[in-house]
């Protein structure tokens, strides 16, 4: 049986109205995919689901064997475009990847809204709001996280500058993943490129008090 033209249209505002509730959570967390993102994930392939079911029942005297999920199983796979672009790399952290998994969700919430599964399409999207509101929260008060950051220091006429630093990161309890040296002997310049493992959203002011206070310091940089 075909889906009517006016079922279809009312089935792309319930996948448009389940799309934008996710992507406001993810709109108000500054993430690179939001609102109209994900509403527009949602609208296609809630249309690319009730295509392929009408392709599918309309060709049946043609094509008796016709899959009606076979668009579907392709949205499922080409989603991965988006998901990648919604990961970004800043320095040696990766943001993104639960923008990604909603997205990826989001667009079998609008399949399954296509299909006419509606209670579970509104159900997976309830799901994934809890997990994304309260579990954020429960990680955020529950749950240490951290985070890397580079530190790099420049110091003059200061041969000890590398035992000096790590004192600092013993002291401070925060540990120092790896280590590079650049050495100036003509100027006597020694420089200390470190990873460094902090907590995350840590203000550094404690860092940097102490470089600041290091012998022969010129420069120092924290990213």
């Amino acid at each position: 049986m075909l889906i009517s033209e006016g079922e279809i249209l009312i089935r792309l505002g319930l996948a448009t109205l389940l799309g934008m509730i996710v992507g406001f959570e993810r709109e108000r967390q500054n993430q690179p995919a939001g609102l109209r993102t994900h509403a527009i994930l949602a609208i296609g392939s809630c249309l690319a689901m009730t295509v392929s079911i009408n392709l599918a029942v309309q060709f049946v005297p043609y094509v008796p064997n016709g899959d009606p999920a076979r668009l579907a199983a392709q949205v499922i796979s080409g989603i991965g475009f988006l998901g990648a672009g919604a990961i970004l790399r800043y320095g040696t952290n990766v943001k993104g990847l639960t923008t990604a998994t909603s997205l990826w969700t989001v667009a079998i919430v609008g399949l399954a809204v296509g299909a006419g599964h509606y209670f579970s399409a509104a159900g997976t999207t309830l799901a994934l709001i809890i997990v994304l509101v309260l579990l954020n929260i429960l990680e955020k008060r529950a749950i240490q996280t951290f985070q890397i950051i580079n530190v790099s220091v420049t110091a003059r006429e200061n041969p000890e500058l590398i035992e000096q630093l790590n004192r600092i990161f013993v002291d401070l309890k925060k540990k120092v993943l790896s280590m590079g040296i650049e050495s100036n002997p003509v100027h006597k310049d020694l420089t200390v490129n470190m990873v460094v493992k902090t907590r995350e959203n840590d203000p550094m002011s404690d860092i940097r008090k102490a470089i600041e206070e290091l012998p022969g310091v010129t420069h120092f940089k924290l990213d």
